[in-house]
């Protein structure tokens, strides 16, 4: 069973993370230490060339990165990402965007995780991340 389920995270989108929710973020799929996350296409996101934006696609990667981590360790809200290496593969086409995320490593006080990003669709990917979130010390005592 995953640590958050889908419902739950996508209840914390709502009412923690404003940029996520105004943007459309949410969760798809949860399991232990993995997660399915959309960004729905908005043209608002876009850059000169017609492609949806770096920046967006990094706070997906951050986005799905949090959920997958919640699926493994449960509902620690104050877990923060400190390291994210992103890779842009290829131009993304106008369409939502699906990030597939897994936990590489879990340990107490961090976790490395991985994030691959196809445009809604597609099989190839435009994006390929790793990071690392900090775990705080008292998440085994929260609820």
């Amino acid at each position: 069973m995953p640590g958050i389920s889908v419902e739950t995270f996508n209840d914390l989108t709502r009412r923690e993370l404003p940029l996520a929710a105004d943007n459309g973020c949410h969760a798809e799929e949860i399991g232990p230490g993995t997660a399915r996350v959309r960004l729905p296409f908005n043209a608002a996101l876009t850059r000169p060339g017609g492609t949806i934006s770096g920046p967006a696609m990094m706070a997906l990667t951050d986005y799905g990165m949090y959920a997958a981590l919640l699926g493994a360790i449960g509902d620690v809200a104050l877990a923060v990402t400190t390291n994210l290496n992103i890779n842009f593969l290829r131009k993304p086409e106008p369409a939502d965007l699906v990030a597939d995320c897994r936990v590489i490593k879990l340990g107490k006080r961090l976790a490395v995780l991985e994030v691959t990003i196809y445009s809604d669709g597609m099989d190839e990917p435009v994006a390929h991340a790793t990071g690392t979130y900090s775990i705080p010390p008292d998440a085994g005592e929260q609820t």
